[in-house]
Protein backbone atom coordinates (compact mmCIF):
# COMPACT_ATOMS: atom_id res chain seq x y z
CA UNK A 1 0.00 0.00 0.00
CA UNK A 2 0.71 3.75 -0.54
CA UNK A 3 2.05 6.34 1.82
CA UNK A 4 -1.25 7.94 2.09
CA UNK A 5 -4.36 7.72 4.12
CA UNK A 6 -7.53 5.91 3.00
CA UNK A 7 -9.34 9.63 4.18
CA UNK A 8 -6.65 11.52 1.94
CA UNK A 9 -7.03 8.79 -1.03
CA UNK A 10 -10.62 9.94 -0.76
CA UNK A 11 -10.26 13.13 -0.94
CA UNK A 12 -8.69 12.93 -3.59
CA UNK A 13 -10.73 10.45 -5.63
CA UNK A 14 -13.81 12.88 -4.77
CA UNK A 15 -11.64 16.21 -5.90
CA UNK A 16 -10.16 15.12 -9.66
CA UNK A 17 -12.43 11.67 -10.41
CA UNK A 18 -14.64 14.27 -12.61
CA UNK A 19 -11.43 15.90 -14.53
CA UNK A 20 -9.85 13.31 -14.84
CA UNK A 21 -12.95 10.94 -16.54
CA UNK A 22 -13.37 13.70 -18.83
CA UNK A 23 -9.71 14.30 -20.18
CA UNK A 24 -9.50 10.60 -20.29
CA UNK A 25 -12.91 10.67 -22.55
CA UNK A 26 -11.67 13.32 -24.77
CA UNK A 27 -8.27 11.16 -25.68
CA UNK A 28 -10.17 7.28 -25.86
CA UNK A 29 -13.55 8.57 -27.16
CA UNK A 30 -15.31 5.78 -25.22
CA UNK A 31 -16.86 6.43 -21.58
CA UNK A 32 -16.48 2.94 -20.33
CA UNK A 33 -12.93 2.80 -21.36
CA UNK A 34 -12.13 6.35 -19.95
CA UNK A 35 -13.91 5.22 -16.41
CA UNK A 36 -11.55 2.13 -16.68
CA UNK A 37 -8.34 4.09 -17.09
CA UNK A 38 -9.33 6.64 -14.44
CA UNK A 39 -9.93 3.85 -12.14
CA UNK A 40 -6.20 2.35 -13.14
CA UNK A 41 -4.83 5.40 -12.83
CA UNK A 42 -6.19 6.31 -9.07
CA UNK A 43 -5.25 2.53 -8.23
CA UNK A 44 -1.69 2.82 -9.32
CA UNK A 45 -1.69 6.32 -7.54
CA UNK A 46 -2.53 4.54 -4.06
CA UNK A 47 -0.27 1.93 -4.43
CA UNK A 48 2.41 3.96 -5.27
CA UNK A 49 2.14 7.08 -4.03
CA UNK A 50 5.39 7.20 -1.93
CA UNK A 51 6.81 7.65 -5.32
CA UNK A 52 5.25 11.29 -5.80
CA UNK A 53 7.96 13.65 -4.85
CA UNK A 54 6.00 16.55 -5.15
CA UNK A 55 7.90 18.17 -7.59
CA UNK A 56 4.36 19.25 -9.42
CA UNK A 57 0.77 19.22 -8.02
CA UNK A 58 -1.26 16.50 -7.46
CA UNK A 59 -3.59 17.21 -10.25
CA UNK A 60 -0.49 17.62 -12.96
CA UNK A 61 0.81 14.21 -11.42
CA UNK A 62 -2.73 12.39 -12.05
CA UNK A 63 -3.17 14.64 -15.54
CA UNK A 64 0.05 13.04 -16.76
CA UNK A 65 -0.91 9.40 -15.57
CA UNK A 66 -3.92 9.49 -16.99
CA UNK A 67 -2.62 10.59 -20.41
CA UNK A 68 -0.38 8.11 -20.69
CA UNK A 69 -2.70 5.67 -19.63
CA UNK A 70 -4.53 6.72 -22.79
CA UNK A 71 -2.21 6.90 -24.74
CA UNK A 72 -1.07 3.37 -23.65
CA UNK A 73 -4.71 2.01 -24.70
CA UNK A 74 -4.39 3.82 -28.02
CA UNK A 75 -1.62 1.64 -29.17
CA UNK A 76 -2.96 -1.45 -28.05
CA UNK A 77 -3.98 -4.28 -29.72
CA UNK A 78 -7.72 -3.94 -27.94
CA UNK A 79 -8.09 -0.36 -29.24
CA UNK A 80 -6.87 -0.74 -33.05
CA UNK A 81 -9.07 -4.15 -33.44
CA UNK A 82 -12.23 -2.32 -31.64
CA UNK A 83 -14.78 -0.04 -34.06
CA UNK A 84 -15.02 3.50 -32.89
CA UNK A 85 -18.17 4.68 -33.65
CA UNK A 86 -18.62 8.37 -35.58
CA UNK A 87 -21.38 9.79 -33.21
CA UNK A 88 -19.54 12.03 -30.88
CA UNK A 89 -21.05 13.65 -27.86
CA UNK A 90 -19.55 16.52 -25.99
CA UNK A 91 -21.82 17.00 -22.89
CA UNK A 92 -21.28 19.65 -20.18
CA UNK A 93 -21.72 19.58 -16.35
CA UNK A 94 -24.06 22.06 -15.12
CA UNK A 95 -26.14 21.59 -11.84
CA UNK A 96 -26.02 17.49 -12.16
CA UNK A 97 -27.31 17.26 -15.51
CA UNK A 98 -26.20 16.80 -18.55
CA UNK A 99 -26.95 19.15 -21.78
CA UNK A 100 -26.14 18.48 -25.32
CA UNK A 101 -24.89 21.35 -27.63
CA UNK A 102 -24.85 21.53 -31.40
CA UNK A 103 -21.79 23.49 -31.91
CA UNK A 104 -19.98 21.62 -29.27
CA UNK A 105 -20.78 18.71 -30.85
CA UNK A 106 -19.53 20.01 -33.92
CA UNK A 107 -16.40 21.23 -32.74
CA UNK A 108 -15.93 17.72 -30.58
CA UNK A 109 -16.01 15.86 -34.22
CA UNK A 110 -13.55 17.89 -35.81
CA UNK A 111 -11.27 18.05 -32.12
CA UNK A 112 -11.79 14.40 -31.95
CA UNK A 113 -10.48 13.92 -36.37
CA UNK A 114 -7.25 15.46 -35.29
CA UNK A 115 -4.26 12.89 -35.08
CA UNK A 116 -3.61 12.61 -31.25
CA UNK A 117 -0.64 14.75 -30.62
CA UNK A 118 -2.73 17.74 -31.85
CA UNK A 119 -5.46 16.81 -30.17
CA UNK A 120 -4.32 16.77 -26.99
CA UNK A 121 -2.72 19.67 -26.87
CA UNK A 122 -5.78 21.19 -28.41
CA UNK A 123 -8.02 19.57 -24.95
CA UNK A 124 -5.12 20.85 -22.94
CA UNK A 125 -4.72 24.13 -23.78
CA UNK A 126 -8.23 25.21 -24.15
CA UNK A 127 -9.98 22.19 -22.59
CA UNK A 128 -7.98 22.07 -19.37
CA UNK A 129 -7.02 25.69 -19.48
CA UNK A 130 -3.34 24.89 -19.12
CA UNK A 131 -0.51 26.92 -20.05
CA UNK A 132 2.16 26.07 -22.34
CA UNK A 133 4.43 25.64 -20.60
CA UNK A 134 1.90 23.23 -18.58
CA UNK A 135 1.32 21.49 -21.25
CA UNK A 136 5.13 21.01 -22.19
CA UNK A 137 5.88 19.75 -18.52
CA UNK A 138 2.79 17.36 -18.93
CA UNK A 139 3.75 15.34 -21.83
CA UNK A 140 7.61 15.88 -21.67
CA UNK A 141 7.90 17.76 -24.72
CA UNK A 142 9.21 21.12 -25.61
CA UNK A 143 7.42 24.05 -25.17
CA UNK A 144 8.29 25.15 -28.77
CA UNK A 145 7.01 22.27 -29.75
CA UNK A 146 3.63 22.29 -28.30
CA UNK A 147 3.33 25.82 -29.72
CA UNK A 148 4.01 23.97 -33.15
CA UNK A 149 1.83 21.78 -32.60
CA UNK A 150 -1.26 24.18 -31.28
CA UNK A 151 -0.96 26.42 -34.66
CA UNK A 152 -1.31 23.25 -36.49
CA UNK A 153 -4.11 21.67 -34.86
CA UNK A 154 -5.88 25.09 -34.88
CA UNK A 155 -4.90 25.24 -38.44
CA UNK A 156 -6.41 22.09 -39.10
CA UNK A 157 -9.36 22.95 -37.31
CA UNK A 158 -9.82 25.88 -39.21
CA UNK A 159 -10.17 24.17 -42.11
CA UNK A 160 -12.57 21.96 -40.99
CA UNK A 161 -15.27 24.53 -39.54
CA UNK A 162 -14.45 26.60 -42.43
CA UNK A 163 -18.32 26.57 -43.38
CA UNK A 164 -19.45 27.87 -40.07
CA UNK A 165 -18.38 31.49 -38.49
CA UNK A 166 -16.51 30.57 -35.47
CA UNK A 167 -15.36 33.69 -33.16
CA UNK A 168 -12.03 31.81 -31.73
CA UNK A 169 -10.61 30.44 -34.80
CA UNK A 170 -10.83 33.91 -36.45
CA UNK A 171 -9.40 36.07 -33.62
CA UNK A 172 -6.63 33.65 -33.71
Amino acid sequence: MGQIGESEFQTIIYEYNDYLLQLSYLYVKEWNTAEDIVQEVFINYWLKSNEFKGNSSIKTYLTRITINKCKDYLKSWRYRTHTLTNAFTVFIRQKNRLILHDEQLIVAEAVFALPIKLREVIVLYYYNELSIIEISNIINTSASTIKYRLKTAKERLRKMLSTQQWEVLINE
